[in-house]
């Protein structure tokens, strides 16, 4: 299945890196893009709990999904997370 999730703190190039590194790696995720323009993730997986990890992975690092809570730590971890995407791209 390909489906695309609209996230939040999505800034830049930065971001996108780090988000396609930690999707990529997980087990039944391929094709990751990220859309920076309109703050969107787009990936194919195999089931609806592949889809739960990665909502999980995009929070854990920073980039809810558009319409879950988007506290102050979250936003500071996407900061963190946008300065290894550059440092690693």
């Amino acid at each position: 299945m390909t489906t695309t999730l609209n996230i939040q703190n999505l800034k830049c190039g930065g971001c996108a890196n780090t988000i396609v590194k930690r999707l990529s790696a997980l087990n039944s995720v391929e094709n990751v893009t990220v859309n920076n323009e309109t703050s969107s993730v787009t990936f194919s997986y195999d089931n609806a709990k592949t889809l739960k990890n990665i909502k999980s992975q995009l929070k854990l690092t920073g980039y809810p999904v558009l319409g879950d809570k988007n506290a102050l730590s979250t936003k500071a971890k996407s900061f963190v997370s946008c300065a290894i995407g550059r440092i690693n791209s």
